[in-house]
């Protein structure tokens, strides 16, 4: 099992998933809650305890979109600050592993699977599009 990476001191260690579905589109969801309550971003969350990222990554889906997936790659850590909290983000490329149908839980108010060109529509950051871009990227080569 690869090592548990450590993050900023001051900052919360946190996993997201860039998932793809076999038609291109990204899944995101609609936060409801605090960091960034109705805001559309990816899927993920905090690593707990004694957890590696990449079951962080999978059990956050898991519990946000009722997905289970599968780690295809590590796309990058990324360092953003919320609602006054700072979040050091271990992000995925992620895929799911059935044809499931995604469904909002846990801090998600909704989900939604779109394509590139609806997310400027959607409001997400700037730092979440730069790590969809890396995820569609990669998946082109799946």
């Amino acid at each position: 099992m690869p090592a548990r990476p450590q993050a900023e001191p001051s900052a919360i260690l946190a996993v997201g998933g860039v998932v793809v579905d076999r038609h291109g589109r990204v899944l995101l969801i609609r936060r409801s809650r605090p960091p960034s309550a109705g805001a559309w971003t990816l899927p993920g969350g905090r690593v707990e305890q004694g957890e590696s990222t990449e079951t962080a990554v999978v059990r956050e889906l898991r519990e946000e979109t009722g997905l289970e997936t599968r780690v295809i790659c590590f796309l990058g850590p990324v360092t953003i600050t919320r609602d006054g909290l700072a979040f050091h983000i271990h992000e995925y490329l992620v895929a799911p592993t059935d044809d499931a149908i995604a469904r909002a839980g846990d801090d998600a108010a909704e989900v939604r699977w779109v394509s590139r060109g609806d997310l400027d529509s959607l409001g997400v950051h700037a730092d979440a599009l730069a790590v969809i871009d890396r995820g569609l990227a990669r998946a082109r080569g799946w």
